[in-house]
């Protein structure tokens, strides 16, 4: 085979590759009529209250679920898979396209920025730490824990609080890497750590439900808000959009004012409006 016949070869090769790469992928910017089509629509969460709460009966409530029920309603879509999974494996799961959302109260980072879209933020929340009652260290900051060698933090394995602390150049040997809120809370209560790492909401909603006394709640005064957003993969930018307009419509009015008096929040809108890209 000549040169010209090699390159003419390799030139369809790939025309067929690529033409094989769209017929078998996912319809991407028409995610929306797909699943409007489907009538179903797949939603990733972890369960950290309030911001996603697996209920007595098993039911999924909180914060960013009970939203989520309103705009997949507005969007025409009839019902919603839940898939209950670990914090970590949420982004992985939503690029790999076995779930279609996330709805847990994920934060937008610029690491995260880089794997998937985020919506408008939702809110605006500030950071904390469960720590001995009394704060018997006196430390009221991540960046004072991150200097104090002597430390060891509680962090949610893949957790924006997970990120912040090893920017910092907290060692791995000083981070105790927990599944979930509760064992991080035990963490604390057994002296493996001095402090879980966590936003407000989520702790406060952690010691009005625990025993009181032993643990209090410090906030880090010297954070900005974190900012929980919905996210979407990074090749459907339009079924994100719709679901912007669709949320901002519900924000911030008396349904939604009166959902978060029933998990014990307030709204705190966020300083911006705009999708986290």
């Amino acid at each position: 085979m000549g040169r010209v016949q090699r390159l003419f070869a390799l030139c369809v090769s790939g025309a067929l590759a690529l033409m094989a790469m769209l017929l078998l992928r996912p319809d991407g910017d028409d995610a929306l009529g797909r699943l409007q089509k489907t009538g179903v629509v797949r939603i990733g969460y972890a369960v950290e209250a309030p911001f996603a709460i697996l209920g007595d009966a098993g039911e999924v409530t909180g914060e960013a679920p009970e939203i989520a029920r309103q705009v997949v309603e507005r969007l025409g879509i009839s019902s919603i898979e839940w898939h209950q999974m670990d914090l970590g494996s949420l982004i992985p799961e939503l690029r790999a396209g076995r779930i279609d959302v996330i709805a847990s109260g994920l934060f937008i980072t610029p690491e995260r920025r880089d794997k998937v879209l985020f919506s408008r933020p939702t809110m605006a929340v500030r950071q904390a730490m469960l720590v001995p009652a009394g704060n018997p260290r006196g430390l009221r900051s991540y960046r004072e824990m991150a200097v104090r060698p002597d430390i060891a933090v509680a962090v949610l394995a893949g957790s924006v609080e997970d990120m912040f602390m090893t920017r910092l150049g907290v060692s791995d040997g000083r981070l105790l890497r927990v599944p979930d809120a509760l064992t991080g809370r035990r963490a604390v209560e057994t002296g493996l750590a001095y402090a879980l790492l966590l936003s407000e909401p989520s702790l406060r909603w952690m010691m009005s439900r625990g025993e009181p006394g032993r643990l209090e709640v410090a906030v880090d005064e010297e954070q900005e808000s974190g900012l929980p957003a919905f996210a979407f993969r990074l090749d459907e930018p339009e079924f994100r959009d719709a679901w912007d307009d669709a949320l901002a419509a519900y924000l911030g009015s008396a349904e939604h004012l009166a959902m978060l008096v029933s998990f014990g929040l307030s709204w705190t809108p966020p300083a911006t409006q705009k999708t986290g890209e």
